[in-house]
């Protein structure tokens, strides 16, 4: 099997059905190629071989750091879809970081009141946490209101 020497994905002809980019004839029908990393992959991400669902997924893990893992570790910073999950992931925890501190700003200023709705707060969070995840695996595009269109076009840049 040959590799895209563009986007490390596997190519079945002469051009990669991902990204379009054309593949030599002897990568493209050789077999002493299919054992070789393709040109520029680390053979340390050939081996763990992360689908696009289950990297995009994996943006959400640990907030923003593994965010920004998937936006400097190669050949995944080359796929628009997983930039544009990490995007989202990133701008979703900054957004829950900043809406956070001023939920405990107010809570603590306004009234006791607040501080027993914020186990509902985290509650809601980790509910859409886990549905993005969820979704993300599966697949589907979510785009959230506010930060997925800036998340969009950051990742077409």
């Amino acid at each position: 099997m040959a590799f895209c020497p563009n986007c490390g994905n596997q190519v079945d002809g002469r051009f990669c059905a991902k990204c379009g980019t054309a593949v030599s004839a002897e990568a493209a029908g050789g077999a002493a190629s299919s054992s070789a990393a393709p040109a520029g992959v680390p053979a340390t991400v050939q081996a763990v071989g992360l689908t696009d669902n289950v990297a995009s997924a994996l943006c959400y893990a640990l907030g923003f750091i593994t965010g920004i893992l998937f936006l400097v570790l190669e050949p995944y910073s080359r796929n628009r879809k997983i930039r544009f999950h990490a995007f989202q992931s990133i701008f979703l925890n900054v957004a829950w970081i900043i809406l956070w501190f001023c939920w405990f700003f107010l809570s603590t200023m306004m009234s006791t009141m607040l501080m027993f709705l914020s186990p509902l707060f985290g509650l809601a969070w980790f509910i859409l946490w886990l549905f993005m995840m969820f979704k993300t695996y599966q697949d589907q595009k979510v785009v959230l209101p506010v930060i997925g269109p800036i998340a969009d076009k950051q990742a077409m840049a």
